[in-house]
């Protein structure tokens, strides 16, 4: 037979492989990060921009590129691939336990047994038992198969999480990955064996452990600890909140909306919520004699405007008056903004804002007196001064959003004591199943793609070009201080993944194979294809104050 031509984009040249013959016979040892010129071994590739595994077997003529450990989706090949073999050990040492990964944390993944606590000792075995498969380089294989047949191997394994989202899908078929002879199902590819995952550490954490692994700084080390207890107890709040519901899975989701009992699920939902926004208000009601600032900040898309409005108006409801400084006007003249590595304006900076002028302001409030407000003019890059007053009478209090508010070095000289600081996040703890836990990064860049294109014609495309330069923001100034925060509020609602596949689904499908972001747009599509979604009349059950109607509209607050 004619053998198949491949274009590699890694190195511009044209291979040919015989049908049938595997990606791996032409990929390269290592691939280079264009902006860091480091080298990272091979881990997946995209083919035609969709994501396979290296042992892809080739039929037709198709445009190839390697990616490596530098690639976000390289180190979820890498993760998934982990945790397979986390699970594999697990079942060596402990055949009686079931494996859960909970969901991730700053410095790896939570991890634990179900309804049962890890000792030190069991720690350091499993690690033990991890190095010595990884020492083995055994091979990770996929095949395709029947659902039932898939939903009768993992009945069989105790996995009834994913049992349960075969079932609630009704497919025929399914792709299972198999580690020295116990099966798992992914989504998306895994590395080509054990011996890709040298790099990986367990420390305890909880009642179970964090799985660490690599750093993108550097990949012969595993990620620093971080200090996440508050964020912890979030999420664990969150994960009894889905465990009362009868929710902890994606299958329980999709089968309570097959059930008819959607609308059921978004007035509990918004019925909690509401209520943890007044128990909210009543912690700053409570501090009221000192406190007459609340700063609130969180990642892109996590609600923050609509959580200040929702606090404002628990706040009015005690009483208090709240008043409104918005931070994005104490910016500097353009000239003045820093810039960051690769010559751009860096807007996120703490320095691209007037702290000093801002510090000012907020002193001379709490001291009674009055101040004139600045308005930025973003097109010609300077504030402005238009006589708008502010002072604070008794019951006022003020409320302002910003990615800094949990940096002290905002406002150093204002006394902290007077800051009330809440994080606003949407952590989900809801999981795919037992060891295939929910991003809550991609829940949030849905959000972001479905009210980026409703509100500012922005399409799913630029919202995703654009993602990585979110990311890379929030993790150098606004994740390092999340536990600064006096409170920590959770926006994930459980019924949000059905909503935003409705909304997010035809945007993506906009998406055409030759686009760059085809492969990212391919990985939703293929997330958002296990959630059942909502229907338009039990859309109309969503209250116009909820948190929600802020990325898919009608919000009346």
């Amino acid at each position: 037979m004619e053998k198949i031509t491949i274009s590699c984009v890694n190195d511009g040249k044209q291979y040919l492989l015989e049908p049938g013959e595997s990606l791996l016979s032409i990929a390269p040892p290592t691939v280079t990060d264009s902006r860091t010129k480091k080298e990272y071994p091979v881990l997946a590739a995209f083919v035609d921009h969709k994501l396979k595994d290296l042992d892809y077997k080739v039929y037709y003529p198709h445009q190839v590129e390697f990616i490596g450990y530098n690639h976000i989706d390289g180190r979820r090949a890498y993760f998934r691939s982990l945790s397979f073999l986390a699970q594999r050990a697990v079942r060596n040492l402990f055949p009686d336990k079931i494996f859960k990964i909970n969901h991730s944390l700053p410095s790896g993944l939570y991890c634990k047994f179900r309804a049962e606590h890890i000792s030190d000792e069991d720690i350091m075995r499993l690690r033990e038992e991890m190095r010595r498969l990884v020492a083995l380089d055994l091979p990770f294989t996929h095949k395709k198969i029947l659902s039932a047949e898939a939903e009768a191997i993992f009945e069989a394994q105790n996995q009834r999480l994913k049992a349960g989202v075969q079932r609630s899908l009704g497919r025929y078929f399914c792709t299972v990955y198999y580690l020295d002879g116990v099966a798992d199902n992914f989504y998306g590819p895994l590395v080509p064996s054990t011996g890709y995952l040298k790099v990986f550490d367990l420390m305890p954490f909880h009642h179970g452990f964090c799985l660490q692994y690599p750093s993108r700084v550097d990949i012969t080390r595993v990620i620093q600890r971080q200090k996440q207890k508050k964020l912890t107890v979030t999420l664990k709040e969150y994960g009894y909140w889905c465990k009362t519901t009868g929710i902890v899975s994606v299958g329980a989701l999709n089968q309570r909306l097959l059930d008819g009992k959607a609308v059921e699920l978004i007035n509990l939902c918004e019925a909690r919520q509401e209520r943890a926004y007044a128990d909210l208000a009543d912690k700053i009601y409570a501090a009221r004699d000192h406190v007459k600032i609340v700063f609130l900040a969180g990642p892109s898309s996590s609600g923050k405007t609509s959580s200040s409005l929702r606090v404002a108006q628990q706040l009015k409801v005690l009483g208090m008056n709240p008043k409104v400084i918005e931070l994005d006007n104490y910016f500097v003249e353009r000239e003045r903004t820093p810039k960051d590595e690769f010559g751009a304006y860096d807007f996120e900076a703490l320095e691209a804002m007037d702290l000093e002028l801002l510090g000012k302001h907020l002193n001379t409030l709490l001291d009674g007196g009055e101040v004139e407000l600045p308005r930025y003019d973003f097109k010609q890059g300077r504030p402005f001064f238009e006589g708008k007053m502010m002072h604070l009478e008794e019951n006022d209090i003020l409320v302002m959003e910003g990615i800094h508010a949990m940096d002290p070095a905002m406002v150093p000289s204002v006394d902290q004591t007077r800051i009330y600081r809440i994080y606003a996040s949407a952590l989900t703890s809801l999981k795919l199943d037992e060891n295939c836990c929910i991003s809550t990064t991609d829940n949030r860049l849905l959000r972001r793609m479905v009210r980026d294109n409703r509100v500012r014609g922005i399409s799913p495309e630029e919202t995703i070009e654009r993602w990585p330069s979110v990311r890379r923001g929030e993790e150098k100034y606004i994740f390092p201080f999340q536990e600064n925060a006096d409170s920590q509020f959770n926006t994930a609602l459980l019924y949000e993944l059905p909503l935003l596949r409705y909304y997010a689904e035809p945007l993506l499908r906009r998406i055409q194979p030759s686009s760059p972001t085809y492969a990212e747009a391919v990985r939703l599509l293929k997330f958002l294809s296990y959630i059942v979604a909502l229907q338009p009349s039990e859309i109309q059950a969503i209250p116009p104050t909820s948190i929600l109607r802020e990325f898919i509209g009608g919000q009346t607050l």
